[in-house]
Formats: C-alpha cells, sequence, structure tokens
C-alpha cells in the first residue's frame, strides 16, 4: 500500500518522510530528524484517496547512518 506520511506538530504539518512502506499497521520512513524510541507522533496519513490522523509510536531504525529506516507503529 503506498501512500504518504505528514508530521503533524502544533498548527503545522510537515512533509519530513520519504515513505518505504506502508501497511495498516506499521509505516516505514526515511527522515532527516532521528526520533527517540518510544517517542510518539502525531501524524496524517493520505492514502487510497483519504486522510487520516493518526498517532504512531517510533518502533525502531534500520540501515546505514546516511539511509536509515524508521519504523512507526500505527497506533490509531
Amino acid at each position: 500500500m503506498s501512500g504518504r506520511v505528514l508530521l503533524v506538530e502544533g498548527p503545522g504539518v510537515h512533509d519530513i518522510f520519504d515513505v518505504v512502506e506502508l501497511t495498516d499497521a506499521v509505516a516505514r520512513v526515511r527522515s532527516p530528524f532521528l526520533f527517540e524510541i518510544g517517542e510518539q507522533l502525531k501524524l496524517k496519513v493520505e492514502r487510497n484517496g483519504t486522510t487520516n490522523e493518526v498517532l504512531a509510536r517510533v518502533v525502531s531504525h534500520a540501515g546505514p547512518v546516511d539511509a536509515k529506516v524508521t519504523e512507526l507503529e500505527l497506533l490509531a
């Protein structure tokens, strides 16, 4: 499933993620920012013509430093 993931922070929405994989439960993304494991993020997930606001938890980081993939568990 492809789509777009945006960070919601305060009144703003930031397009900082390059989506590697997106499922109903997990988003694997690349970002210039390294979030802490366990940190919760508010996201807007756009896919199949719909947009949903969800809470996500940072689960892991994998790969080389210059191409690290962050796994986000989509909570609600």
